[in-house]
């Protein structure tokens, strides 16, 4: 049997929603193993003179807990 854990994390890109999150899993995967999945659960931009400076996004991150 195994069991699953999730854990929240916030990344952030000036470049686009994907690597933002791209770039939430490739640092959480420094320090946790086994990352099955992730939701995305929410996007926001920062908005500078009507333009996008930066994209965030709220990821969960599903990984198997090792006995």
């Amino acid at each position: 049997m195994s069991v699953a854990k999730v854990t929240e994390v916030i990344s952030s890109s000036t470049e686009s929603i994907e690597d933002a999150v791209r770039q939430g899993v490739k640092r959480a995967s420094k320090t946790i193993s086994g990352i099955e999945g992730v939701w995305v659960k929410d996007t926001k931009a920062q908005v500078s003179n009507g333009e996008i400076t930066e994209w965030r996004c709220t990821l969960k991150i599903t990984f198997v807990v090792n006995d």
